[in-house]
């Protein structure tokens, strides 16, 4: 059975604390793929198109055979759930053992997903600590156990680890931030990535 991870998101933009929580993840549990899956309208957030950060995407996993993306949110006419997600991509990977890779802050709100519970039992739960609350990883641990009581209490089961990553404070919205500001953001992106957003004026003021 093969172990392949789901890494979805906005990516609004990707930047370097993404790629270092996938490459993380693919081997700390020692994954044979990370399917990064772009949403494409992300509920309460504006984002860029979503052709420009599938764009952004590829060129920044272009280099690393292990990650690819994932289009299957492109053809969606109604509301995205996760647990769609897992279930569309297992009938493109049959006999998978699936592993979600999500942010601490997502992972507070499991038990308030769409059919969450039932979701929290089809795949391993791989968590990227919060990098810019200023949590210990004692107190990351805590906030994890809290979200595993409230799913077995509804009589489902969970199993969840913790990332052993690098405190990175780097965002996208410090990203979009600094471009709307026209202030550098080398070094927080790929540089093919910060080529992209610059030839095509995202982020900034004059994109409005």
């Amino acid at each position: 059975m093969q172990q392949l991870a789901i890494f979805g998101g906005t990516f609004n933009p990707i930047h370097w604390g993404h790629l270092l929580v996938g490459e993380t993840a693919l081997h700390q549990v020692s994954l044979e793929k990370v399917i990064w899956v772009p949403s494409l309208n992300p509920p309460h957030k504006e984002a860029a198109l979503f052709e420009h950060r599938v764009q952004m995407l590829q060129l920044a996993i272009k280099d690393n055979p292990a990650f690819t993306v994932s289009l299957l949110e492109a053809n969606r006419s109604e509301t995205s759930y996760a647990i769609n997600t897992v279930i569309d991509l297992s009938a493109c990977y049959p006999n998978t053992h699936w592993y979600w890779i999500v942010g601490l802050d997502a992972f507070q709100t499991l038990p308030r997903w769409y059919r969450g519970h039932e979701l929290a039992q089809m795949c391993d739960w791989l968590i990227a600590p919060r990098l810019l609350g200023g949590e210990t990883i004692t107190q990351s641990k805590l906030i994890c156990k809290q979200v595993e009581e409230q799913i077995r209490e509804q009589s489902y089961t969970i199993h969840w680890q913790l990332l052993d990553i690098p405190l990175v404070g780097v965002s996208s919205s410090l990203i979009r931030k600094f471009c709307h500001e026209c202030q550098s953001i080398r070094y927080l992106v790929p540089e093919s990535v910060r080529s992209y957003i610059t030839n095509n004026n995202l982020y900034s003021h004059k994109s409005e």
